[in-house]
């Protein structure tokens, strides 16, 4: 698996830094790490981006964007309106590539959800991992709605023939609600692919040096952490449901 692209349900799931748990448990792992950053928006360019955000926590890997954009709106509008050259799916694999001779393994972070228009032509981030024959880690909310945002997502992938390697939770509550913690077992089977992964909310207000040790603990062994997903789904089971 040199390259894994990591895509979210939407805005706001916690997919950067789902991306940098990946990023440390897999130098944790002894690889080497670039993560590319597909397009990057509603960020200046004296202002760090999500790549930037994922070596912080993260610690030393390669981080790159393909391009980056002032207003915080879907990448084609937002090159659009700044006159800019849009990114193409063709451009993300071959920087993607690229890093993949250099590197054990190649993080390529979308922005929002896996349709999002790069370009005119409606180029997405799907055709980017067709390009590249690569895995797709689905990054969801927990809570009440992530059901549907996420299973739309892992049949999307199906219907191009990529692979859903698998779910991470990018925010679990401290204190779950019924819905988050029936959403263990449930998401799972929606999806038809495992759940890799729960990250504690606030995971980003963590020092760099906590974040890097805790990462392993919140990720499955298929993405180089030691997290038990049956484990965790029966201790967060709401009463009555095991």
């Amino acid at each position: 698996m040199p390259v894994l692209v990591i895509t979210g349900t939407g805005t706001e799931v916690g997919k950067t830094v789902a991306t940098a748990a990946v990023a440390a448990s897999a130098l944790a792992a002894g690889l080497s790490v670039a993560v590319l950053k597909a397009a990057q928006t509603g960020v200046r360019e004296d202002e760090r981006g999500d790549a930037a955000e994922v070596a912080r926590l993260a610690g030393d890997v390669t981080a790159a964007e393909v391009a980056r954009y002032p207003e915080p709106l879907a990448p084609a509008t937002a090159a659009r309106r700044a006159g800019r050259a849009p990114v193409h799916p063709q451009d993300v694999a071959d920087a993607a590539a690229k890093l993949a001779t250099e590197h054990d393994l190649v993080l390529v972070e979308g922005a929002g959800g896996l349709l999002v228009r790069f370009d005119a032509a409606g180029g997405t981030l799907a055709d980017a991992a067709r390009l590249l024959s690569a895995p797709v880690l689905i990054v969801a909310t927990a809570g009440l709605g992530t059901l549907n945002a996420t299973e739309l997502t892992a049949r999307e992938l199906r219907t191009r023939r990529l692979e859903p390697l698998g779910v991470v939770i990018g925010s679990w509550p401290a204190d779950p609600d019924l819905a988050s913690r029936c959403n263990l077992a449930d998401l799972p089977e929606c999806s038809g692919t495992p759940l890799l992964g729960a990250l504690p909310e606030r995971a980003a207000a963590l020092g760099p040096a906590t974040f890097r040790a805790a990462a392993p603990d919140w990720l499955a062994p298929r993405l180089h952490g030691t997290w038990d997903a049956e484990a965790f789904r029966v201790r967060e089971a709401p009463p009555g449901r095991v």
